[in-house]
């Protein structure tokens, strides 16, 4: 990395613009911006994650390898023509997932958002990791964007998914299961 940011303000964005990665200014609302700005996000999200207590060791190493993947990605989607992500970091999330996915039940009703603070975090990093995928989406129909952070972020929101399961049972909160029969009314009485 040449230079290092001595100064955190410019004052350049001030008009709604900001500086790609090539040099090149677009709209701070511009697709490509915010694609690499929910990446960011999504980031964030997983640094929350691994700021609870109780993470295995082999999630923490799991999601610190992750975060790294987020930057790369982020630079990615920032230099337009850039290419970080590889099939191998797809190919490495599968394996981790299917290594994570074994040991756990199958799953036999929808699981709802928490079990304990750590799997809570890990359902926002998860739908944060929906989102940006949608926004990389809509960035590959408007501009020439390589397959690969879009399948990657896909596999990923599978991962911190599983995490999510690992981390509930982790935590002795276990899932939360979503209760869709509560929703059934009785029958009517006979008159």
């Amino acid at each position: 990395m040449g230079n290092r940011l001595s100064r955190i303000y410019t004052r350049t964005g001030d008009d709604g613009s900001t500086g790609l990665g090539d040099g090149s200014r677009v709209g701070k609302d511009s697709l490509r911006v915010t694609a690499y700005g929910t990446v960011d996000e999504l980031n964030s999200t997983i640094g929350m994650v691994l700021a609870t207590d109780g993470v295995p060791d082999e999630v923490r190493e799991v999601l610190t390898q992750v975060q790294h993947d987020l930057f790369d990605l982020g630079g990615e989607l920032c230099i337009p023509g850039m290419a970080t992500v590889q099939d191998s970091d797809i190919a490495r999330l599968e394996s981790t997932l299917d290594d994570l996915n074994e040991p756990l039940p199958p799953l036999k009703e929808f699981i709802l958002p928490g079990g304990g603070m750590a799997a809570a975090c890990g359902h926002l990093a998860r739908t944060v990791c929906r989102r940006a995928e949608r926004e990389v989406v809509a960035l590959a129909r408007a501009e020439d964007i390589r397959a690969q952070p879009q399948r990657y972020l896909n596999r990923l929101s599978d991962l911190l998914f599983v995490i999510c399961r690992v981390l509930a049972r982790a935590s002795g909160h276990g899932e939360v299961l979503w209760q869709h029969e509560r929703r059934r009314k009785p029958k009517p009485a006979a008159e």
